[in-house]
C-alpha cells in the first residue's frame, strides 16, 4: 500500500505523531495478506485501505488512553449513553451498526470495511 496516497486519501491521518508511518505499514502488510485481492479485484486497494484506517483508528484510541492514564487496549463497546453533572445524552447505535460485525462497528471505516466484504464475499448479484 502507498503510504502517501493513503494520507492523501485519507486527510485525518496526516498527523504523523498520532498515525506514525510505521503502525500503518504494520496493519498494511496484515491488511494485504487478509483481503483477498482475487475476491476484492479492482475495489483490492479500497478494502485494504479501509482495513488500515479502522486499526490506526483503534491503536490511536489507544494510545490516547495510555497517555491520560487509561489503560490502552480495553473496549468497553459503543458508548450510547453519557451523563454529565444533570445533562444526559443518548444515541441508539444500533441504527448505524452493520449487523453481527462485532467489533467492525467500532469504527465508520471498520462499518465500511465489512459491508464491502460482504458484499464482494457474496459475489453481489445484480437484479
Amino acid at each position: 500500500m502507498d503510504i502517501g496516497a493513503f494520507r492523501t486519501e485519507f486527510p485525518e491521518f496526516a498527523d504523523t505523531t498520532i498515525y506514525p508511518t510505521t503502525q500503518i505499514t504494520f496493519w498494511a502488510g496484515v491488511a494485504e495478506l487478509m483481503v483477498l485481492e482475487c475476491v476484492w479485484k479492482t475495489m483490492w486497494t479500497a478494502g485494504v485501505k479501509l482495513y488500515v484506517a479502522h486499526e490506526i483508528t483503534l491503536a490511536a484510541q489507544n494510545a490516547k488512553a495510555g497517555k491520560t492514564g487509561g489503560i490502552p487496549g480495553t473496549s468497553g463497546g459503543i458508548a450510547n449513553n453519557k451523563t454529565v453533572g444533570s445533562v444526559s445524552v443518548g444515541y441508539d447505535s444500533t441504527s448505524t451498526s452493520e449487523k453481527d460485525a462485532g467489533w467492525w462497528n467500532l469504527t465508520t471505516y471498520g462499518k465500511q470495511f465489512i459491508r464491502l466484504a460482504r458484499i464482494f464475499g457474496a459475489a453481489a448479484i445484480q437484479l
